[in-house]
């Protein structure tokens, strides 16, 4: 039986093929085994989709008129179309309206995926991307200069945010005038 609109499975190869969109547009052609590793490097090697996913995934991507295939030795390699490139546009405009009147999903997925402490949740997602962004910051890509200027943004946001949690009433202690809390 072949996999429904429910099946995870599903789920993540689209998932796939939006992010090989992403690739081809950013990098040119790409063929599956570069897929499926830089999926494994932009997840810290938490998650190296198989052949099972990737080829269904680029599969569908031909199918439906968004990429191109093209046979190059043993290798296919596909490529972006217009149509590709247009789907990439329509999600990045929807995506530009997040927060603007839209909900945040998190606490629903977080709920599906048996996780029924919001608060729990939320502070863990908040420590894993604080940890994230802190590895990205210490060794991601671009200059000293720039990973600097992220940091003074993020340390600004952090403050910005901590403040207005603890003006909003939360627990969360303002810090003095010195600088400690």
């Amino acid at each position: 039986m072949p996999p429904g609109p429910l099946d995870p499975r599903e789920f993540r190869r689209r998932l796939v093929g939006l992010y090989a969109l992403s690739l081809m547009e950013r990098e040119g052609p790409l063929h599956g085994y570069r897929l499926s590793e830089s999926i494994a490097q932009r997840t810290d090697g938490a998650w190296r989709p198989g052949p099972g996913s990737v080829y269904p995934s680029l599969g569908k991507l031909v199918e439906n008129g968004l990429a191109r295939a093209k046979v190059e030795g043993r290798r296919r390699t596909y490529t972006l179309t217009r149509d590709g490139e247009r789907l990439l546009a329509t999600v990045r405009a929807r995506q530009q309206s997040f927060g603007q009147g839209r909900p945040d999903a998190a606490l629903l997925w977080a709920y599906i995926l048996g996780d029924h402490d919001a608060g729990e949740f939320l502070v863990r997602r908040l420590r894993h991307t604080l940890e994230r962004t802190a590895a990205f910051l210490e060794a991601g890509p671009g200059t000293e200069a720039e990973r600097e200027r992220l940091r003074r943004e993020v340390v600004t946001e952090l403050r910005r945010t901590t403040e207005r949690l603890a003006v909003d009433g939360d627990p969360v202690r303002r810090p003095s005038a010195g600088g400690t809390r």
